[in-house]
């Protein structure tokens, strides 16, 4: 981060196409005032694409997103159509000395899901961009922290735990696991997961300067 930068980071994931839980941002966002929203994909549902996008662009913050699984190619297409959004995958957008990088889709998992990408290209593609200050936004966790679904099953990306142990970026914010919204470490890395899947409205981070980012869970 650059010299005397602060951010305030509002995360969250799993909206799921909502009217409910994009409620709920919005009344956080006029809350909290954060500096900007972070979206770690599953944003969408079947259903009023244009009218949930064109919500989340009237938001008074910038919005950085990623698709997930339940996000088709259509609504990364749309999300580069609007002023206020921008789409991560793949590239590395920088507010207030922080640098957001993503990677969209659904790096591959157990679970099935409409999109699955090959995740040893994607790593490669992305890798160069990620750095040690580096926010990197993902749909899923890694392997083996916050991604514990149907009881003990472990549901996270092995290539992308390979690649946070490699890289060390300062934090990870992901989603896709509703049953494990909370902080961890791996490693160095900071993993935020902000479902709002279950009961959860997603997470705040506070981060300044060169000291340790903090984060509170929204129940």
């Amino acid at each position: 981060m650059e010299k005397d930068s602060k951010m305030n980071i509002y995360a969250v994931a799993d909206i799921h196409g909502r009217q409910d839980r994009l409620d709920l941002i919005k009344n956080h966002v006029t809350l909290l005032k954060p500096d900007v929203l972070v979206i770690a994909g599953d944003i969408t549902g079947h259903h009023e694409l244009l009218s949930l996008i064109g919500q989340l662009n009237d938001l008074p913050i910038p919005v950085l997103a990623v698709r997930g699984n339940m996000d088709s190619q259509e609504v990364e297409k749309l999300l580069e159509q609007y002023p206020n959004i921008s789409s991560l995958h793949k590239k590395k957008v920088t507010i207030n000395g922080v640098s957001f990088v993503g990677l969209g889709g659904t790096i591959p998992v157990p679970f099935c899901s409409k999109i699955c990408l090959r995740e040893k290209r994607l790593i490669e593609e992305t890798d160069y961009l990620i750095e040690r200050d580096s926010v990197l936004v993902s749909h899923p966790p890694p392997y083996g922290t916050l991604d514990e679904g149907f009881g003990n099953l472990h549901a996270g990306s092995r290539g992308l735990r390979r690649l946070i142990l490699e890289k060390q970026p300062r934090m990870l914010i992901c989603g896709h696991i509703h049953e494990r919204p909370g902080v961890a470490f791996l490693a160095k890395t900071i993993v935020v997961n902000c479902s709002m899947g279950r009961s959860g409205a997603g997470a705040v981070i506070s981060m300044n300067n060169d000291q340790a980012p903090t984060v509170s869970m929204i129940g």
